[in-house]
């Protein structure tokens, strides 16, 4: 424990005390994200609670057929009403059992005492008290570019935060194109969110309760066409609107902010954008550009993976403090 806090009070004095020509690269980057999203909120008034009322644009997207895809096809009606958590509802959702792998990298299973474990439960711990600040349920991870470790980092924090007693946790698998969390599961590929919006499955066939780390997960799927087509229209908007009241929380692995617009599609539905970067990978040219695309009075915060600052651990995660009031 002592490693942990070390290693966090070490981050606050180089933040605060180092002179800015000696500064690391990585803390560069950091600071850039923590600076605009600083301006932002200061530029801005009090964010007003989200009602989930946010939908994507270009109803009726085309199939690759060509046909357009009509709303009424999607059918989430065997989910429970917005009002109520009927635990009858989640006993019929299939439970998997999880196979994991050191090469999953998924510490919070398979490594609990392990240091870069104990930062995922404090990184828990700070959006759960962020959330007594600001309406926070709908929470999208991303990246600026592939290989930064968005998925790793979406994949072990649905695990913290849906540990916590009565904290049911989603795990969504937003990247549609390049879907990873069935397999760093241990899953094969399963129906999901792409047959759902389809109207080929139904809200109870698509989402399974993972009995290792008691989370539930929705899976990507596969669509044959553009998946951006399948995503522009109301109802994916309609879909999380109704699994928001269902779950304490909703973690999002979405695609890169670059060079796709899936993201931008996502991020106009949650609530908050956790932003991972990757020293020694992600360029300051690269991470600008993305901050650029994210709406920025959405943005939480940046994660950066494999730090040389965190010793005998490979996340490490920097916030901004929100301005006081």
């Amino acid at each position: 424990m002592s490693l942990i806090f070390d290693a966090l009070q070490r981050s606050e004095r180089e933040r605060s005390g180092l002179d800015p020509s000696a500064l690391s690269r990585a803390n560069e980057l950091l600071q850039i994200v923590e600076l605009h999203a600083r301006l932002e909120r200061e530029a801005r008034t009090p964010a007003t609670a989200l009602d989930g009322s946010n939908s994507a644009e270009n109803d009726g997207a085309l199939t690759p057929s060509g046909a357009a895809i009509s709303d009424e096809t999607f059918d989430a009606s065997d989910a429970p009403s917005s009002n109520e958590r009927d635990p009858e509802w989640f006993d019929q959702l299939q439970a998997l059992e999880v196979a994991t792998s050191s090469q999953a990298r998924l510490v919070c299973l398979t490594d609990r005492d392990s240091l870069a474990a104990e930062k995922f439960r404090f990184l828990g711990v700070r959006l759960r008290n962020l959330r007594r600040e600001r309406p926070l349920k709908k929470v999208l991870i991303t990246s600026t570019n592939a290989g930064d470790g968005k998925s790793t980092v979406a994949a072990n924090l649905a695990c913290i935060l849906g540990r916590k007693q009565g904290q049911r946790t989603l795990l969504l698998d937003g990247d549609l194109r390049r879907p990873s969390l069935a397999q760093m599961f241990g899953l094969d590929q399963m129906p999901g969110i792409c047959e759902l919006l389809q109207g080929e499955r139904s809200v109870t066939t698509s989402i399974y309760r993972l009995k290792g780390p008691t989370i539930w997960f929705l899976p990507a799927g596969s669509f044959a066409g553009n998946p951006l087509e399948l995503m522009q229209s109301s109802r994916l908007s309609s879909l999380i609107n109704q699994l928001a009241p269902l779950f304490e929380w909703i973690i999002i692995d979405s695609p890169p902010v670059l060079p796709l617009a899936d993201t931008s599609v996502w991020s106009r539905l949650v609530d908050g954008v956790l932003l991972v970067t990757r020293q020694g990978t992600t360029e300051k040219r690269q991470l600008q550009r993305g901050l650029e695309v994210l709406e920025r009075e959405k943005l939480l915060g940046a994660l950066l993976n494999s730090s040389l600052s965190a010793a005998h651990s490979d996340y490490y995660y920097h916030y901004h403090e929100r301005p006081s009031s």
